[in-house]
């Protein structure tokens, strides 16, 4: 079973890798997560122009690469030369120590070529990306390794009848609120887990009502993106199961100290 859908455990997820300290989405990102230690990798994706399915998080290359233009408006080979490490810097912009390194854009069917056995949290950034992704983790014989979630409702119908597990819509969080705000547990939820942020446009969200409300149907809850030690180790308490973080170096000795507690 992904590890991330095991309720009662602590799990520690690389947001886009290891993002505090490598250029974010990449294989060099992932990577360093992976050695680290990460119970799983948190990447997204969207489609190129010809269909592959590249993962990205921004809609344009512009603000990771030494590239300009929409992602849906190019070809994976206009997209492949580009430095995926040209402007990442861990100093506010001092330097940028990847810069020229080679470092590049990925297709996820490249990154579950270089991690054969690791538990990947997908988030699919447009829902015609659906479909080919779906494709792309069947392909590679990924399903029980990979789950896949979006804000967009109409992203989890391609996935209807296959192994994948798929996370929580948009649309599903704001449906399951008012269980949540009054901790009303439900028995079965459209959704095999949830990925949630601490607020949503300001307002604070009822992590642990979530937690409660969904513990009977076995969908485990996850929280991003928390890079502070004492706010995972508070939404632990509560119950969520995963932490999804930007620097999981932090984290996994608060995972240890609390399986050995």
């Amino acid at each position: 079973m992904h590890p991330l859908l095991t309720s009662g455990a602590r799990r520690v997820v690389g947001h886009r890798g290891n993002r505090a300290h490598a250029p974010e989405n990449t294989i060099a990102s992932f990577d360093e997560a992976v050695a680290l230690g990460v119970d799983a990798l948190e990447l997204d994706v969207r489609l190129s122009r010809d269909g592959d399915v590249v993962v990205m998080h921004d809609p344009t290359v512009d603000r990771t690469t030494n590239g300009s233009g929409a992602i849906a408006q190019m070809t994976w080979r206009e997209l492949a030369p580009l430095d995926a490490g040209h402007r990442f810097s861990p100093d506010g912009g001092r330097t940028q120590p990847w810069r020229g390194r080679g470092v590049g854009i990925p297709r996820l069917a490249d990154v579950l070529a270089h991690f054969p056995s690791t538990p990947l949290l997908i988030e699919i950034k447009v829902p015609e990306a659906s479909a080919p992704l779906r494709r792309v983790i069947e392909e590679a014989g990924a399903e029980d390794r990979c789950i896949v979630e979006s804000f967009h409702h109409a992203a989890k119908a391609p996935f209807a009848g296959s192994r994948i597990a798929v996370g929580a819509s948009r649309r599903d969080l704001v449906r399951l609120l008012p269980r949540a705000l009054g901790r009303d547990a439900r028995d079965a939820a459209p959704f095999s887990f949830m990925a949630i942020p601490t607020s949503y446009f300001g307002l604070p969200l009822p992590v642990g009502g979530f937690v409660a409300a969904t513990v009977t149907a076995g969908a485990p809850v996850h929280v991003w993106t928390i890079n502070d030690p004492g706010e995972a180790e508070a939404l632990w308490r509560v119950g969520v199961t995963g932490i999804i973080s930007d620097d999981p170096a932090v984290m996994l000795p608060l995972r240890a100290r609390g399986a050995a507690a």
